[in-house]
């Protein structure tokens, strides 16, 4: 629930309101800001509800209120003088790319702030609101169907909990993070999260997402040819990529190559209807070209990418100085590094990973490369794991 010096939380239903609240929030240094959307039966986000809440003021959007033009609420997310605050912001700043056109900026998302503050591998919003501000979440609507209307009142007091304690939790963790002298790490965090392209889902990379575990290059051809085309037609019938086309028939046409509508229909899950009609020819042309593309085209094997020839026991130790490195500036260890960046470091000079630029490399970076260049090496003291230099 929200503090109860809170005023009542606003239902904003028209334009004209939406317009003043965001007036009136653009003099505010920071604004919370959340989304309830629903996704189950589209491929893009439709947005239902936007929470807002500043110091002294909440409410709760109804983004899909008769004539309610958002117009007001981009222009309050593009001004650069009032941070904007999310939790997991990664979906609502694409809803609202999608929207406006630009991500929200400033940027600040309270998950990311919190593995840098030593919360743990992406700190859940309970947790956060538990530890920071002394309050539980209610979750009995965490599930509802918020395209319904009208909204009950469980449901905006249960949108308005989402934006009332992430306050308390932002002015804490950035507390927290300023007396520790880490406001800039979160800062070059937010940087990433403010490019568009992290948003951008492009088709011909859609084949990555099913991790494909085999090095034969002309199944990976024909499985990036179908995923492509599946990510594009889902994307412009605005379904589900799954209801259109299941994954594991993706893979499973990767492997036989169908030529004809006849082939086609034999694998699973694809119905005689869809083979022999519009979509099942789009997608038998996009397998034919992939078929026809000679052997130089075809796309490398995913572990190609990661660390091929790299030392199992190299990377072990990287892993255990990532914990050491973690632990010692109490800081996430996914946030420093991942398990494909510990097997780049093992096997190349000094790769492109996110380990190696920016307050990573001074926190963890150096210190890896240095243990595979021979000149740190791991010891213990009491309970703790030390770092040796040579």
């Amino acid at each position: 629930m929200a503090r109860s010096t809170d005023p009542t939380p606003r239902l904003i239903t028209s334009a004209e309101e939406l317009a003043a609240l965001c007036e009136r929030l653009r003099t505010e240094p920071y604004v919370t800001v959340d989304t309830e959307f629903m996704r189950e039966r589209t491929y893009w986000p439709e947005l239902c509800v936007v929470q807002l809440a500043g110091e002294s003021e909440v409410a709760v959007v109804d983004a899909q209120a008769e004539g309610m033009d958002l117009a007001p609420l981009g222009e309050l997310l593009a001004d650069p003088a009032v941070v904007k605050v999310f939790h997991a912001a990664r979906q609502d700043v694409e809803i609202f790319l999608l929207k406006f056109g630009a991500v929200p900026t400033p940027l600040f998302d309270t998950q990311v702030a919190a593995m840098v503050a030593g919360f743990g591998d992406q700190a859940s919003y309970d947790s956060l609101v538990r530890a920071l501000a002394g309050a539980a979440i209610d979750k009995a609507h965490r599930f509802s169907d918020w395209s319904a209307r009208p909204l009950s009142a469980a449901q905006i007091a249960y949108a308005v909990a989402d934006v009332t304690h992430l306050r308390r939790v932002y002015r804490e963790l950035r507390e927290k993070l300023l007396n520790e002298g880490r406001l800039d790490w979160v800062a070059q965090e937010m940087d990433a999260l403010a490019e568009p392209e992290t948003y951008i889902t492009r088709p011909e990379n859609a084949w990555e997402r099913l991790k494909p575990k085999t090095s034969n290059r002309r199944f990976l051809g024909v499985l990036r040819a179908a995923a492509a085309w599946r990510e594009a037609e889902a994307q412009r019938v605005n379904i589900p990529r799954g209801r259109l086309v299941k994954d594991e028939t993706l893979l499973e046409l990767a492997a036989s190559a169908p030529a004809t509508p006849e082939q086609l229909a034999r694998a699973r899950g694809v119905t005689e209807g869809f083979a022999r009609g519009k979509s099942g020819a789009g997608l038998l042309a996009a397998i034919a070209e992939a078929r026809a593309l000679p052997d130089d085209a075809l796309p490398e094997p995913l572990e190609a990418r990661k660390g091929a020839g790299a030392s199992p026991a190299l990377v072990a130790l990287l892993k255990v100085l990532l914990a050491a490195a973690a632990e010692a500036h109490n800081v996430a260890p996914k946030l420093l590094a991942d398990t494909e960046d510990l097997e780049r470091l093992a096997s190349e000079a000094e790769p492109d990973v996110r380990c190696l630029a920016g307050w990573r490399r001074e926190v963890f970076g150096e210190d890896a490369l240095a243990l595979k260049q021979g000149r740190l090496a791991l010891g213990v003291a009491g309970r703790r794991v030390r770092l040796i230099r040579t």
